[in-house]
């Protein structure tokens, strides 16, 4: 049962990952979007989650800069708004 649970967060983190990945590059949605970066990273956690319990640890290593990534733009881009509200 845990490895069928494994396989649907790979999939899941694998689709959280690509269709936001499509729509930026087909001018759908930007990559400063606040979902952009959200969906990026719960993609990533999800991977993360599904690496480690099969020990793919380069894969683990990647998915967790990929989330330290959409966390820094998070970040900037809440620091970019609460300036320009200033």
């Amino acid at each position: 049962m845990i490895n069928l649970m494994m396989d649907i967060f790979g999939w899941m983190g694998a689709a959280l990952l690509l269709i936001p990945y499509f729509l930026v590059s087909t001018g759908k949605v930007t990559g400063d979007s606040r979902n952009f970066q959200l969906s990026n990273i719960a993609g990533g956690v999800l991977l993360t989650a599904n690496s480690l319990f099969y020990g793919a640890l380069p894969s683990v290593f990647v998915n967790l800069v990929w989330i330290g990534i959409g966390i820094s733009s998070l970040v900037k881009l809440k620091l970019k708004r609460g300036t320009a509200n200033a």
